[in-house]
């Protein structure tokens, strides 16, 4: 254990790779020069496409592709990208789909959560992994957020890095997890849960790639979604 005001070093889980945290670390791996050059959204957005060819099958049309199926996709990696994936998805057309806020806002709450406590494994109760989206729809969402990430990723780079480490990056996911608990309610507002979401994928980002930039983007962002909401209610 690490001393009073002293920061914890991370641990690496021996099977998967993931980057553990004691309570207070860092939420996510260094960035490597590879993972930026590649685009770290592209990869996700790739994992999607992936996990859509692996359960389309010959009756698209029909076929559906679970939230478990989509979070296995993306491997070994730190929690960052697995919370960048719900908000990416909330981003899209998809939250129209009645409840697509209130599970994704779950999902979301469960990610930030444990990132928070430092747990070194990413755990989703069944029920969760269970819910399914209908696969077009999930390729019409990745084919939806492939132009503005193909412009924005070559702009992503680590700048303002004290705003996505240690201790600041507790504010990070704190907002996060803040979100999350007004998203059921976002169910009427999908404009509001989309803007919202595009906070917590700004947020994702800067963590992952140590951009500051994008967590104040981010920050600006949640302002912007309570000033719609406020429109709407007030």
């Amino acid at each position: 254990m690490s001393g009073p005001g002293k920061r914890p070093e991370p641990r690496q889980h021996a099977d998967d790779g993931t980057a553990s945290q004691e309570a207070g670390h860092e939420v996510s791996h260094e960035p490597s020069d590879t993972r930026a050059e590649r685009g770290v959204i592209s990869e996700l957005l790739d994992s999607i496409e992936a996990g859509n060819e692996a359960d389309g099958g010959a009756k698209e049309a029909a076929a559906r592709i679970t939230v478990g199926a989509l979070v296995d996709r993306m491997g070994e990696r730190s929690f960052a990208p697995v919370l960048l994936l719900p908000a990416l998805i909330m981003v899209s057309p998809l939250s129209s789909i009645p409840g697509s806020p209130t599970v994704s806002g779950l999902i979301i709450a469960l990610i930030a959560g444990q990132m928070l406590f430092g747990r070194d494994q990413l755990w989703l109760p069944g029920p969760l992994r269970r819910v399914s989206v209908p696969v077009p729809r999930l390729r019409q969402a990745v084919l939806f957020l492939r132009r503005p990430v193909g412009a924005i990723e070559p702009r992503l780079r680590p700048r303002l890095t004290i705003l996505a480490r240690w201790p600041m990056s507790l504010v990070v996911l704190a907002t996060c997890l803040a979100i999350t608990f007004f998203m059921p309610l976002m169910e009427v507002l999908p404009l509001v849960a989309s803007i919202a979401a595009l906070a917590i994928s700004l947020f994702a980002v800067g963590l992952i790639l140590r951009d500051g930039l994008m967590i104040l983007l981010g920050y600006a962002v949640v302002a912007l979604a309570i000033w719609v909401a406020r429109q709407f209610v007030g």
